[in-house]
């Protein structure tokens, strides 16, 4: 079991979808105290279950080895051989598997989205996802982002017209962020699930876990496609509520 004992923000906020806020780009990719146990759950199902959890398409290539380097830049010190993770742990830096590189250096899963031209969406076209939350890669990989959130129900036509614009209008080096937060029985970080496969209907508000991610939107510089990092956060109900519980109503 992983478990964080905090969270940086309030999770139990109630803020109105799609609930994005400016981000300041150094706060991104912050590492925290589960980040040696969680690198170690990744490494783990890279070597297991890597043809679920990475995908990418050939035409990627290029965006996922500069995400790689603007993440080398921001958190490395620029570093293009090795790096030494906040843990101690040594990592050697391999450009031609990009995704999976950065799946053993940073505790966020990372999603890159793009735009082909005369395409009215954003489309996933690589991803490493160690920590699915109730969704699988392989039915979401090269979707457009209507088709990623076709299960979500709070995802009518219009979010998808807001969330596109929030994808085509994203800066380079001003990043968005919003989080969610949902009660969890179980501690499980890596929670793939089917569309196909029925809702677990024993989550809930008595639920012992709050799972909550921490969702970022940025633009790559160079190629201009668009990254979406998730920073997974799991922390036992005590936890939550002797920090947050007095200052927002459960969610």
């Amino acid at each position: 079991m992983i478990l964080q004992k905090s969270l940086p923000y309030n999770p139990l906020e109630e803020v109105p979808l799609p609930g994005i806020k400016p981000m300041d780009l150094a706060d991104w990719l912050r590492p925290d105290s589960a980040f040696s146990e969680q690198l170690a759950y990744r490494a783990e199902l890279l070597s297991n279950r890597r043809d679920k959890v990475l995908m990418m398409h050939p035409d990627a290539q290029s965006a996922a080895q500069e995400l790689l380097e603007l993440v080398l830049d921001h958190r490395y010190g620029g570093a293009r051989d090795h790096v030494i993770r906040p843990d101690g742990v040594s990592v050697t830096l391999d450009w031609r598997q990009p995704l999976a590189t950065l799946g053993q250096i940073c505790q966020e899963d990372f999603c890159i989205l793009e735009r082909p031209d005369g395409s009215p969406e954003h489309i996933l076209t690589g991803a490493v996802l160690c920590f699915p939350a109730s969704w699988t890669l392989g039915e979401k990989f090269m979707r457009p982002l209507i088709g990623i959130h076709d299960t979500v129900d709070s995802y009518d036509s219009k979010m998808a017209s807001r969330v596109q614009r929030l994808f085509d209008g994203v800066q380079v080096g001003r990043p968005l962020w919003r989080f969610n937060a949902l009660w969890y029985q179980s501690a499980e970080l890596h929670a793939p699930r089917s569309v196909h496969a029925p809702r677990d209907q024993s989550h809930g508000q008595d639920a012992p876990y709050l799972r909550s991610e921490q969702q970022v939107i940025l633009r790559l510089p160079k190629c201009r496609s668009v990254v979406f990092s998730i920073h997974t956060y799991m922390v036992h109900r005590d936890e939550v509520m002797a920090e947050w519980g007095a200052k927002g109503a459960t969610r």
